[in-house]
């Protein structure tokens, strides 16, 4: 029987499905296919292929599409691989999907494997991923992720403006942005910073997924929603130091958070739980526990590294960078017959 969340899932679904086809950018298109978010049921998935495809085959035609590569990034779309008469099927993964709360973790577990075994290239995001991504016959490349240097580097600039509803906060401000959920958010232990910073901000950017009402009982916490991805620079010129939050699980011991490096072009110090794929950037602070969580704050608040100093050390991770990387085992893939 469905969830109240599934329910939303297939309203949403539909949402999106009424939409035509659109060209969002020169020769770049995006489509919404039906599909039912119930997978777990064979019988079901197996009808959600079919639709999937002919949804899917009918764009094709449409947008006359020859030697189609399929590039997959949720393996839950697994089932259509090799079905639409594709070249080459790349598997792009870059969480560990299984582990994710809800999900049905046999069933998901079967759909990833029948994936793998199908692909031509898998691309995997963290370290952790690659060992339990890594099929004998496939190739398997971990390519970390980028950020957009030149777009987060702005927060630097003069002319870059702070917002107003966070101009005038008490300082330190303390900053996060991302998805407020239970995979990705350690609630406790921001509980605990901000008790630890009482005459300070903690200042939370995000939809918002999960019970919060712990944290909108702290007085110097402000939940202030989504912000546009053009607006991000001006909340990072108005944090004095960025976090990173998440509970250690599978999950995020198998992710590489995009926000990591973002921050960093932001000249933000950033102070984070022990992740794998922000260790290695060696730029950040890493803490076991809400005490020394905490500690490092008060340690780069009161001795700040040089911004700009900090943005430059990622200058040579921008997004083109890890593209050339792909294309240099694309390329040949491709001319392979």
């Amino acid at each position: 029987m469905g969830s109240k969340k599934d329910l939303a899932r297939i309203v949403q679904k539909l949402k999106e499905a009424s939409k035509p086809v659109r060209e969002v950018e020169k020769n770049i298109f995006t489509f919404s296919p039906l599909v039912v978010p119930s997978w777990g049921s064979r019988a079901l998935r197996a009808l959600n292929a079919q639709f999937l495809r002919w949804q899917v085959r009918r764009v094709m035609r449409r947008l006359q599409f020859r030697r189609p590569i399929n590039w997959i990034f949720n393996p839950a779309a697994g089932p259509l691989a090799g079905s639409l008469g594709e070249d080459r099927v790349i598997y792009y993964c870059v969480d560990e999907y299984t582990a994710f709360k809800g999900v049905d973790t046999t069933a998901l577990a079967t759909i990833e494997r029948a994936l793998i075994d199908r692909a031509d290239l898998v691309i995997v995001s963290a370290e952790k991923l690659l060992h339990t991504k890594r099929a004998a016959h496939v190739p398997t490349l971990l390519i970390r992720h980028g950020v957009d240097f030149q777009h987060f580097a702005s927060a630097l600039r003069p002319e870059t403006i702070v917002p107003d509803e966070i101009a005038k906060l008490p300082r330190p401000v303390i900053g996060y942005f991302g998805l407020i959920a239970d995979d990705w958010v350690d609630l406790p232990l921001l509980v605990h910073t901000a008790r630890s910073f009482p005459t300070g901000s903690l200042v939370m950017l995000g939809k918002v997924t999960m019970d919060v009402s712990a944290l909108e009982r702290e007085p110097n916490v402000h939940i202030l929603g989504r912000k546009s991805y053009e607006s991000l620079p001006g909340y990072c010129k108005g944090f004095d130091v960025a976090v990173i939050p998440f509970p250690v699980t599978e999950v995020t011991l198998n992710a590489n958070p995009l926000k990591a490096r973002e921050y960093l072009a932001a000249g933000l110090p950033v102070v984070s739980t022990n992740i794998p794929e922000v260790r290695v950037l060696n730029r950040c602070l890493l803490a076991n526990s809400p005490t020394e969580f905490v500690a490092h704050l008060n340690s780069v608040l009161s001795s700040p590294p040089p911004r700009t100093e900090v943005s430059e050390s990622v200058r040579t991770e921008g997004w083109n960078t890890r593209l050339r990387e792909i294309e240099r085992h694309l390329v040949p893939l491709l001319e392979t017959n």
